[in-house]
């Protein structure tokens, strides 16, 4: 079953006079919306009693729960400390979760270059991934799905390519494909059905088919510049793109089963909704 959802609260959330997160779980039933995926992108900073009556709000109106580790994560960081903070900010959104006791994906971004060679930064990234899925068994968190996610722009480390070797790593290791990041990071290069088929393939090619078929998708139209990745737009931009019609009709062609978070600037709900009526109905 295909899922759509948000990442975090809309604009129009709010303009209805909702103050508090756990309030979305009846909204979003209310609208449709399946997945609600909460930033901790500034840090994880939520006491367990508030985690559990968020949890305990969405698994009543049967929307699911995701989760966004900070955004400062880096497994490319050459300073051993650094790979340690990094390590505890993903087992902080795990415990995080866990204490939802509602949800399974940790979603994260793996890595900047920084001032290493790009080869070494990827290398560095796969050694401390390696490490990190060590301490997630250790731990007993396995049973959760770490997503990691495709990046934006150039400076950072997550091409498809090299999430999905990263994906190889471990079992609970799932990409999150951020195909709005790969349109920024390759100016404008999705277009057609068929640039989105090809990464499908190629993911296809290199990893299980459960982790394509059930990998996170994060959706959204980013203006772009020489760098890569400048900002989030919406929907109802007609400049940046992508567009999502082209890639619904290779997910319903290959009748895969992902969690689709619209990250759209401020009318994440509005989108999400679009493309699930988009799909449902323009693509039988």
């Amino acid at each position: 079953m295909i899922k759509f959802g948000v990442a975090g609260n809309s604009l129009s959330f709010y303009a209805e006079g909702n103050k508090h997160t756990y309030e979305a779980a009846k909204w979003c039933a209310e609208k449709g919306i399946d997945v609600f995926e909460y930033s901790f992108g500034k840090g994880v900073r939520m006491t367990e009693s508030t985690a559990r009556q968020i949890g305990n709000f969405f698994r009543l109106y049967n929307v699911d729960l995701s989760v966004h580790a900070p955004y400062y994560i880096n497994f490319a960081n050459p300073e051993s400390n650094k790979i340690n903070s990094s390590i505890n900010y993903v087992f902080q959104s795990l415990t995080k979760l866990k204490e939802f006791n509602w949800g399974e994906r940790v979603i994260l971004h793996p890595a900047t270059q920084g001032k290493l060679m790009r080869n070494e930064a990827v290398e560095l990234t796969y050694k401390n991934l390696s490490l990190l899925a060590e301490n997630v068994v250790q731990q007993g968190f396995s049973d959760k799905k770490i997503c990691l996610e495709t990046m934006g722009k150039l400076a950072q480390i997550g091409t498809v390519e090299e999430i999905i070797n990263f994906c190889k790593i471990a079992p609970f290791y799932f990409p999150c494909i951020d195909f709005g990041h790969i349109n920024a990071r390759t100016m404008g290069g999705l277009k057609s059905s068929d640039d989105y088929r090809r990464i499908i393939d190629f993911m296809l090619d290199n990893l299980p088919f459960e982790k394509v078929n059930r990998m996170h998708i994060h959706f959204s139209k980013i203006m772009y510049g020489s760098a890569g990745e400048i900002k989030h737009l919406t929907f109802s931009d007609n400049i940046f793109g992508p567009e999502f019609f082209p890639l619904a009709l290779v997910i319903k062609e290959y009748n895969l089963e992902p969690v689709i978070i619209c990250e759209s600037d401020g009318t994440q709900a509005e989108d999400a909704i679009f493309m699930k009526e988009l799909f449902y109905g323009n693509t039988k």
